[in-house]
């Protein structure tokens, strides 16, 4: 049973908290991040879903998901990273790239503030030190692969929103290095 903690619309934690799969109280949200890691080459890590996911099944995305309870946003990002593609990274190496409210999506109520994250990592990648079967494999890309996932309809729409906050971020760090 996963527990969220509650916050306004401006980011101010109420006290509140409520479990997955309940429906997020009026004008409140939730906490959720969105991690891209990339290499000195340029190319992102993108996970497939697997078949069993019961959103988006084998569509690719960055790694991403609710932050716990207790949690603050960093700490949600490095939990995700180590349970969805297995890879320990340096607190100190991320960025926040940015963050967005969306309290509703196609529709549907939905009520999170989501932040993303951007990490280098240049270390190996392998699914066996991953936590959870959430992902099924895991690829290096090119921002020119992933728009062509996102063009045929094979990628997750919220990593193609952030995607967005991101890519011009790693291009200027890699120039300054």
């Amino acid at each position: 049973m996963e527990r969220w903690d509650l916050y306004t619309q401006d980011r101010i934690r109420t006290g509140e908290t409520m479990i997955r799969g309940e429906e997020i109280p009026e004008d409140r949200c939730h906490l959720v991040v969105r991690v891209w890691i990339v290499n000195a080459k340029g190319e992102y890590l993108i996970s497939r879903r697997a078949a069993s996911r019961p959103t988006f099944p084998l569509l690719w995305e960055a790694v991403g998901g609710s932050v716990v309870a207790g949690e603050d946003s960093l700490s949600g990002a490095l939990r995700e990273a180590k349970e969805e593609v297995g890879i320990d990274l340096a607190p100190t190496e991320g960025r926040l790239a940015g963050s967005e409210v969306h309290m509703a999506a196609g529709g549907k109520k939905y009520g999170s503030i989501r932040d993303v994250w951007l990490f280098p990592y240049d270390g190996a990648v392998s699914l066996k030190h991953a936590t959870t079967d959430e992902v099924s494999c895991i690829k290096w890309m090119t921002a020119s692969e992933i728009e062509k996932l996102h063009q045929a309809g094979e990628l997750v729409p919220s990593s193609w929103e952030s995607f967005g906050l991101i890519r011009d971020q790693s291009i200027e760090r890699r120039k300054k290095r």
